[in-house]
């Protein structure tokens, strides 16, 4: 679920022209799982554009203080949100800890980084949704910790299905600021791309592991 339509298609806009996503259907990437992708995402270039930064966390802010004002602490999931979550928790001036996917393999092989009273209810912040497998475990991490987890926010989502239902069978509500249905809408608006390329980006997403370009 976005959070709406406004800040879906600014945020897609924002993030294409930063870089932070690229499109190349016709140079695909390669994903670390292996996969090809005419797409790649990478939202932690978007900290060093203070513009884009604040337009992010306040978009997280304005939406948090009208549908979770009883949030007690935000956690960010580790690496890509860390910053965002620290951003997000310091506006609202409530504690923040990170959470690993997976718990450390070395020294107090800590999954939860920082002060987590148990009893609390708890925001998760993420910076991308894909298959929401890393996402859905930093959560169930989080509830072996006995707090509450109100939901999770992302940045964007590639919005495939194992993820939607990934996240319906946990019961763990998921908002992002934008989704790849928006981006490919912006993208092809304003020309980034053709409605050849449109079809092959759309094309990708219905079956992304076994995709091989065009």
């Amino acid at each position: 679920m976005i959070c709406n339509k406004y800040t879906a298609k600014k945020t897609a806009k924002l993030l294409l022209e930063i870089n932070a996503i690229k499109l190349q259907p016709n140079q695909p990437f390669t994903w670390a799982s292996g996969w090809n992708s005419p797409i790649y995402c990478d939202n932690r270039i978007s900290l060093s554009h203070p513009k884009v930064r604040d337009y992010i966390r306040d978009s997280f802010i304005k939406d948090i203080r009208e549908n979770y004002k009883q949030v007690a602490v935000i956690a960010g999931v580790a690496t890509g949100a860390i910053a965002m979550g620290v951003l997000i928790a310091d506006v609202l001036n409530i504690p923040f800890v990170y959470v690993r996917p997976e718990p450390k393999k070395h020294g107090r092989k800590n999954q939860i980084e920082g002060f987590l009273e148990k009893g609390k209810k708890v925001l998760v912040i993420e910076d991308l949704i894909s298959t929401g497998k890393s996402s859905i475990n930093a959560v169930k991490a989080l509830q072996e910790a006995e707090v509450e987890v109100l939901g999770m926010y992302a940045i964007f989502s590639y919005g495939f299905p194992q993820a939607s239902d990934l996240f319906k069978k946990e019961n763990i509500e998921l908002k992002t600021l934008s989704n790849y249905e928006f981006l490919l809408r912006y993208a092809l608006e304003n020309g980034t791309i053709s409605d050849k390329e449109n079809k092959v980006l759309n094309n990708w997403r219905n079956n992304p592991s076994e995709w091989k370009g065009i």
